[in-house]
C-alpha cells in the first residue's frame, strides 16, 4: 500500500463520520482487524471525534458540568489516539524486522506513524477548511482566506505524504532504520500523576 492511500482511508473516515458527525457514533471499520488499513481508520476515527469535542467545549455558553465531562472524554481520547500511534509503530517494526539496517543507517527524528498521525489531522483540517472557504454566509474575504489557507494544506499534505513514502523506503532499503520510545503518558498514570496519587493517600 502507498501513503496516498493512507490519504484515501483519512479521506473516508472523515467522510463516513459526517454521515451522522456524532460525537457518539460508533466506528464501524471496514477493513480486517490487525491490517494497517484497520489501524489507520480507527487512528482517524479517534482524531475525528476529538476535532468535534474540542469544538463543543469552547462553546462560551456550555454548561460547566458538561464541559468537565468532555475534558475528561478529550483525555481518555489523547491516550487512546497515542495508544493508536504506537499500534501502528508496532506493525511498521513487524513489517521492517527483517530489513538489516546499513552501517551508517541513520534514525528519523520522528517514528513513521508520528508522522502518519498528522497526516491524520490533516485530512480533517483540509475537510473543514473547505467547508469554510463554500460558505454561503460568509463573507468574500473569509471565503477568500479560507481557499488560501486550504491550498497550503493540500501542499502540505502533498510534501508530507512525499516525505513518509521516502522515509518508508528508507527504512525498507537499510538506509534508516526504527527505534520506537514508548510515549509514556504521566498525567493519566495513578502512580505518576502527584495529583492522583496525593488524593489516594
Amino acid at each position: 500500500m502507498k501513503v496516498a492511500d493512507f490519504n484515501s482511508i483519512f479521506d473516508k473516515v472523515v467522510a463516513d463520520y459526517h454521515l451522522s458527525d456524532d460525537v457518539n457514533a460508533s466506528c464501524a471499520n471496514p477493513y480486517p482487524e490487525g491490517s494497517l488499513e484497520y489501524l489507520l481508520y480507527r487512528k482517524c476515527w479517534i482524531d475525528a471525534v476529538q476535532w468535534h469535542l474540542e469544538d463543543i467545549i469552547r462553546d462560551p455558553e456550555i454548561d460547566p458540568a458538561e464541559a468537565l465531562s468532555i475534558k475528561r472524554w478529550i483525555d481518555r481520547s489523547n491516550q487512546e489516539r497515542t495508544d493508536m500511534v504506537e499500534y501502528i509503530d508496532s506493525w511498521f517494526l513487524d513489517r521492517f524486522k527483517d530489513v538489516k539496517p546499513a552501517q551508517d543507517a541513520k534514525i528519523n527524528t520522528e517514528t513513521p506513524a508520528w508522522a502518519v498521525d498528522r497526516l491524520s489531522i490533516l485530512a480533517l483540517k483540509i475537510y473543514h477548511m473547505q467547508v469554510e472557504a463554500q460558505r454561503t454566509d460568509a463573507s468574500q474575504e473569509h471565503l477568500k482566506k479560507c481557499s488560501d489557507k486550504l491550498a497550503v494544506l493540500l501542499q502540505q499534505r502533498k510534501d508530507l505524504t512525499s516525505a513518509i513514502g521516502d522515509l518508508l523506503d528508507d527504512i525498507a532499503s537499510g538506509a534508516k532504520y526504527m527505534k520506537v520510545y514508548k510515549q509514556m503518558k504521566m498525567y493519566n498514570d495513578p502512580s505518576l500523576n502527584p495529583v492522583l496519587y496525593a488524593a489516594g493517600k
